[in-house]
């Protein structure tokens, strides 16, 4: 399997992805951006206090890209579901889970997002599957399982 998470795209039969944490962060890495841009221009407004300089103003503007950036992270999580197993992608890796190794993909009460048990009772989280987009969640969830049942090999 390819490390690169857009190859093959014609492998899975399903990607899913988030639906509300994309829309709330893509306002927020804008907000981030406006607020540390303006503040970058009205750094040298006022002559109290310490002296900055042309570079400082860059700097804070460096910076609003660099936050807007990191929260920019929470609009990659995908799951892609296909006969070679389960590709995830969370906001800083990518794995492909083989069907041989998964035991089952839940959603635990009270999380907010599902997650690929493995043997050994460890799992890895599923981002692209969250709580608060609620019906979708369940949908998506519907599919994973559907998917797993057809794929998945059967222990007899």
């Amino acid at each position: 399997m390819s490390p690169d998470p857009d190859v093959g795209a014609a492998d899975w039969d399903v990607v899913l992805r988030p639906r509300t944490t994309p829309r709330y962060a893509y306002g927020a890495a804008a907000l981030t951006l406006a607020v540390g841009i303006a503040i970058a221009l009205t750094l040298r407004i006022r002559s109290t206090g310490p002296t900055l300089r042309v570079a400082d103003q860059f700097a804070m503007a460096g910076l609003a890209v660099i936050l807007a950036g990191s929260v920019l992270l929470l609009t990659l999580p995908r799951l892609k579901v296909g006969p070679a197993g389960l590709a995830v992608r969370n906001m800083l890796g990518y794995r492909v889970i083989p069907w041989e190794e998964v035991v089952d993909v839940s959603f635990p009460r009270g999380r907010r997002w599902a997650r690929v048990d493995l043997a050994h009772n460890e799992y890895f989280p599923v981002l692209a599957i969250q709580s608060n987009d609620r019906d979708r969640a369940v949908a998506a969830m519907d599919t994973v399982r559907e998917l797993m049942a057809r794929y998945r090999p059967r222990d007899d």
